[in-house]
């Protein structure tokens, strides 16, 4: 296992020759080609971070990941995912709405719910300089994707009368200036002593070719974030699962930073998750019908694995494509459940893999374009092409793990539109169009009018603040009589 990095423990001088000779013994001391150039502290610097290395291990590691990388087949017995439908009065599935509801309520008004967000992204793929959290989420409002969910979590504190402690889990690339963010917007109204904040941990990059770790300055080896499965191991080792003990949390709400639209504290997912009675209450997700087989969102099924069937995540590169366009009678695909990325969490399930000294998730390779510096010239390298292999984990590698693991489906337009690309799908233009999609859908359902145009589409752009409503029972006060006039532009 490679453990993060963290502040070297020998620095200096005095660790440079058992450096040297723990990386000849595995064929990486090129990493220290240009140590003599250095000064003491790049020096002490560079030794830290090869010292946080689990040297040894990466042989091993090479072999099977970046010279010889399997492909990868499919569990067995692949079927579709029994989710609980959206409808829950479904003739397929039918269930009780309004009593996972209560049941989720009562675990907000307990005090045993917190929120956890993978945030340690940067903005780069936007445009953007600086942590994804900080990007423009409100195409009215303006306020960013951490704006959205920090004021979600204070509705629900004022909702069920109970603080909702705030993990968030940086990387080293923006932890300062996240936390940075969050100071400067006064915690958006949050006790700051009830938001943890805490670094993922990152791996070394990889050369396709040679397998040899790469080199992103003479003193700093190429790594990159070890992905939101190394969530588990991060929030053991930050003391964050101690803290939630300490204070009672029994579930962790899941979500990532770039989608504006999720249910930071959802009632009705905590409930079923806790309590129905085909949850282990281990880890829980939610998931929205795929739009095409096409599309790039992993695929929640039921699988066989070590002699039971289990729910699993499938990669969408990984999912067998005549299986992907198989149908129902009624036309619609057979294997439809798309991940979205937000899951519940038993804290008692968190502790028990971390405490777990066999316990590891799979690494998922990615062959991706990795700057370096060239060995023989010392010069930087932009590639063109992809020349580096980045391995990461992902937390839903957890769920074959749990004894009994549930799935809820629920609306693309009321809880997905995140925002990954600068332009075209999933970005902030398509995440704004179904912001508006939502919030005209809410208003009509509570007998406002809503100006459209010829093709039947909102004639307005519309943002619903997260302070006011998180359905559409909340905004029933602010919208009577309210009557949307064409090209408007309003926070609800």
């Amino acid at each position: 296992m490679l453990a993060p990095f963290r502040t070297g423990r020998r620095g200096g001088m005095a660790g440079y020759q058992e450096t040297l000779d723990r990386l000849k013994r595995v064929g990486q001391e090129h990493l220290l080609r240009f140590f003599p150039t250095l000064d003491d502290k790049q020096k002490s610097g560079l030794l830290g971070q090869i010292d946080a290395l689990d040297v040894e291990s990466l042989p091993a590691l090479i072999e099977r990941y970046v010279r010889n990388p399997a492909k990868h087949a499919p569990p067995s017995g692949l079927q579709p995912v029994d989710a609980y439908p959206h409808d829950a009065k479904s003739a397929r599935k039918p269930w009780d709405r309004l009593k996972y509801k209560s049941t989720g309520e009562s675990l907000l008004r307990a005090g045993k719910v917190a929120a956890f967000m993978v945030a340690g992204g940067q903005g780069s793929r936007l445009g953007y300089d600086g942590p994804k959290g900080c990007f423009r989420a409100g195409e009215v409002s303006r306020r960013s994707l951490f704006e959205f969910f920090g004021f979600g979590i204070r509705r629900a504190e004022q909702q069920y009368g109970k603080p909702v402690p705030w993990y968030i889990m940086t990387s080293p690339q923006n932890h300062a200036s996240t936390q940075a963010y969050f100071s400067e917007h006064r915690y958006f109204g949050l006790d700051p002593a009830g938001i943890r904040f805490f670094q993922q941990g990152m791996l070394p990059s990889f050369d396709m070719r040679t397998g040899k770790v790469l080199l992103a300055r003479h003193d700093e080896v190429a790594t990159n974030p070890d992905g939101h499965g190394g969530s588990i191991a991060a929030l053991e080792k930050s003391g964050a699962i101690a803290d939630m003990k300490r204070r009672g949390i029994e579930h962790l709400s899941y979500f990532q930073v770039d989608n504006p639209l999720v249910r930071t504290l959802d009632p009705v997912f905590l409930g079923l998750h806790a309590g129905a009675p085909d949850s282990s209450g281990e880890m829980s997700s939610k998931m929205i019908p795929k739009t095409s087989p096409e599309e790039k969102v992993g695929v929640f099924a039921s699988v066989e694995k070590n002699g039971r069937r289990v729910v699993d995540v499938i990669e969408y590169s990984d999912f067998p494509p005549a299986l992907g366009r198989e149908t129902n009678p009624d036309g619609s695909l057979r294997f439809n459940a798309g991940s979205i990325a937000v899951h519940v969490l038993g804290v008692s399930f968190l502790e028990k893999l971390a405490g777990d000294p066999n316990f590891e998730l799979p690494y998922h390779r990615a062959e991706k374009k990795v700057p370096f510096i060239d060995l023989e010239t010392g010069e930087h390298v932009a590639p063109a092409a992809n020349n580096g292999v980045k391995l990461e984990k992902f937390i839903f590698d957890a769920i074959p793990l749990c004894r009994a693991s549930i799935v809820l489906e629920t609306d693309r337009i009321e809880e997905f539109a995140p925002i990954k690309n600068a332009t075209g799908v999933d970005s902030a233009e398509s995440c704004a169009q179904i912001q508006t999609l939502r919030a005209a859908r809410w208003l009509e359902s509570l007998g406002a009018k809503v100006p459209k145009k010829p093709d039947g589409t909102p004639d307005c752009v519309l943002e619903i603040d997260p302070l006011h409503g998180a359905e559409p029972a909340d905004l029933r006060d602010r919208v009577q009589g309210l009557a949307i006039l064409p090209g408007e532009r309003r926070v609800l």
